[in-house]
């Protein structure tokens, strides 16, 4: 049961994000339309043996990191210096490229969140932190020189294991700052990174922690993009920065993106007694499954359950609902009229951060989360850039029996979502965010007043 009376703020925040040095040019570039995503070198040098080619990926130099290459493995990053001294060479070699973006992000969010090294390294804090998938990168290298070249075990080097396991980036982070309290990751496909922010709510609001650090990631990495490439899901036939659009007629698929979003969260009253900036106040979180046992098609039903989580009594209506909003042809249709069949067809607004950087996969959820509160630091509403045409018709699945949602076409909706950032009173804002396996996650976040 949760603790009467503890409620948890967002006290700082951090991450990488495509073709911005820091935060703040984040937020310029988001808030004046601007698209991140590019064509992508890597991608383009493999000629018709991929479909796609942009994507919003973040170059080392962006994060003022080297690689460095092993002398015997081609473009295999041994290792990283951090041109900037913010990282000790140690942990940097027990560290993949999310790794140490996610580090590079706690450092930025404890800062700003002002805690001591006695809060940070205290048995109250505790590390949430989780990606998509494994170390591609590193695992492709050692697979392939064991099994394929016949090499020994020890020519990827000594840290394969620490540099790929699933719960890299919270036990890189944790070896770093020197936390002792809770230490673990949730991987939840593409929900992963509001999925890790929700537990970490979950264990302030429950008591058992009073400070943690959250988020998700997705380094830069072509084995990732290929998978998706060979699903053949991924946007085609764009310009990079019209390739993502959802809720548009023309969408056929997202962007293959990667990034990391990381909050420092704390209990309320304890932020608010030191004076702490607080850039949010989490109002809600709830998770579920769509039970259909469908992998991939996205469940009406589950997500209508998923609001009914979030909003129980539904006294806690959002401003802005920052959706998920991949441009799948499926799922943003769905998504859209669950929102609508929840919150009506006025007093709000959809934001689709995704339109300006792409699917971050398992750090998309936490970077939007941090979209979200830059809306609300800045009283704007980020736009759903390149939905220039909503489908006129009714969806084919509004068309059967079984369908017992809103019986108007997504068109009628139109000016519920911006093309454009636009001035707005905000007082909250609902997250929401989707995976394979029907897994939802959804966040209500207010501004502190």
């Amino acid at each position: 049961m949760q603790v009467t009376g503890r409620k948890v703020a967002v006290v700082g925040m951090g991450g990488a994000f495509p073709t911005c040095k820091n935060l703040d040019e984040f937020d310029r570039k988001l808030f004046s339309n601007q698209s991140l995503i590019r064509e992508w070198d890597l991608a383009m040098q493999y000629n018709k043996q991929i479909r796609s080619t942009v994507s919003g990926f973040i170059t080392d130099d962006e994060m003022d990191l080297e690689a460095v290459l092993a002398p015997i493995v081609e473009r295999y990053p041994e290792t990283y210096i951090d041109k900037l001294g913010r990282i000790p060479d140690g942990n940097l070699s027990t560290a993949d490229l999310g790794s140490i973006w996610t580090m590079l992000g706690a450092q930025d969010a404890v800062k700003m969140a002002g805690w001591t090294t006695k809060e940070t390294q205290s048995e109250e804090t505790g590390v949430v932190v989780g990606s998509g998938g494994a170390g591609n990168q590193i695992l492709r290298v050692a697979w392939h020189y064991f099994f394929q070249m016949g090499k020994k075990a020890r020519i990827a080097g000594a840290h394969t294991v620490d540099r790929s396991m699933s719960y890299r980036e919270a036990a890189n982070i944790s070896c770093l700052l020197k936390t002792k309290g809770v230490c673990e990751s949730i991987t939840s496909a593409c929900a992963t990174g509001l999925g890790n922010i929700g537990h970490a709510y979950r264990l302030i609001k429950f008591g058992l922690q009073d400070r943690v650090i959250a988020g998700g990631v997705e380094g830069t990495a072509l084995e990732t993009f290929i998978g998706f490439d060979g699903m053949m899901i991924l946007s085609k036939g764009f310009s990079p920065a019209e390739s993502s659009r959802p809720f548009d007629m023309e969408r056929n698929g997202f962007v293959c993106s990667f990034g990391a979003g990381i909050v420092a969260l704390e209990e309320y009253e304890m932020a608010k007694a030191r004076g702490a900036n607080i850039l949010g106040v989490i109002d809600s979180y709830f998770n579920n499954s769509d039970g259909d046992g469908d992998m991939f098609y996205p469940s009406f039903a589950g997500q209508q359950r998923l609001w009914k989580g979030l909003m129980p009594d539904k006294g806690l209506r959002p401003d802005v609902v920052k959706m998920h909003g991949t441009s799948t042809p499926v799922g943003d249709s769905v998504e859209l009229l669950s929102v609508v069949d929840t919150l009506g067809e006025e007093g709000y607004h959809m934001s689709a951060p995704k339109s300006q950087f792409g699917h971050m996969l398992g750090g998309a959820g936490a970077v939007e989360f941090i979209t979200a509160l830059l809306m609300l630091k800045n009283q704007k509403v980020l736009p759903c850039l390149n939905s220039n045409t909503l489908n006129p018709e009714l969806e084919v699945f509004q068309k059967t029996d079984y369908w017992n949602g809103p019986g108007k076409p997504l068109a009628a909706y139109r000016n519920l979502v911006p093309q454009f950032a636009f001035e707005k009173e905000i007082n909250r804002i609902a997250c929401l965010n989707y995976g394979f396996g029907g897994t939802n996650s959804a966040m209500m976040v207010s501004r502190n007043i």
